[in-house]
């Protein structure tokens, strides 16, 4: 993993702790990094409850603005739009500036960094040549600018390995509707069923995650879709 990563970055590791030549003057007149990005700008569980509870819209009406549905890897995830017409990402205004910008995705906060998911955690590398205004130096929890970060790491890496073993879930399954199934109960378990806005997204997360859906869907489950089918979302697929 590390030789990969020394083709595409500078070549060392970061820590939360650490700095990194990231600072980037507040991206004045600058907003490449939103534009033609297809589905990459990925939307996980901590995203979607800052959306919601910033926009005041649930899941399904995020999809029917700003958020698309992708596979990869066999699974089901959201991301962000880009729009039609320019390319660029839905919530870039009118004089290129983000207009979510204090509750936007974490992958928005995180680039022009990556993250490593190693047993002992999250850690860093800088992109090579990501963004060409990344000069002066500031340490990576200043740059990330998201609260409790610790707690957030820990839930970014068990969201990371929450999806790896769903992935490695769906790849044994034998039919596409027995696939179809297991991402309609994911999508429903961590994005169609609503976030409480006053609550702390960490105890919601516990209690979402202890399902464990890639142990959890049983034969039966697979067996009787209709129990668990949401209602009209098969065009999610």
């Amino acid at each position: 993993m590390l030789q990969d990563i020394n083709e595409i970055s500078d070549g060392k590791i970061y820590g939360v702790h650490d700095m990194v030549r990231v600072g980037c003057s507040d991206c004045e007149g600058c907003h490449s990094c939103c534009e033609q990005m297809g589905d990459t700008v990925l939307v996980d569980p901590y995203d979607c409850k800052r959306l919601e509870t910033e926009l005041g819209m649930g899941f399904e009406q995020l999809m029917q603005s700003c958020v698309g549905l992708h596979v990869e890897e066999g699974l089901i995830v959201p991301h962000l739009k880009m729009q039609e017409q320019t390319d660029t990402c839905v919530f870039l205004n009118e004089v290129g500036r983000c207009s979510i910008h204090a509750y936007r995705p974490g992958i928005c906060r995180l680039f022009p960094l990556g993250r490593i998911y190693e047993e002992q955690g999250v850690s860093y590398f800088l992109q090579s040549g990501a963004c060409e205004r990344g000069k002066t130096k500031i340490k990576v929890e200043k740059w990330l600018d998201t609260p409790q970060l610790k707690r957030y790491q820990q839930f970014l890496a068990e969201w990371h390995s929450l999806k790896k073993n769903m992935q490695e879930y769906l790849s044994r399954l034998n039919t596409e509707d027995e696939k179809k199934t297991v991402c309609m109960m994911f999508l429903q378990i961590f994005f169609f069923r609503p976030y409480e806005s006053g609550r702390d997204f960490y105890e919601e997360w516990e209690e979402r995650s202890i399902l464990k859906p890639q142990l959890a869907i049983s034969q039966e489950v697979l067996e009787n879709p209709a129990r668990h089918k949401l209602e009209n979302k098969s065009d999610v697929f």
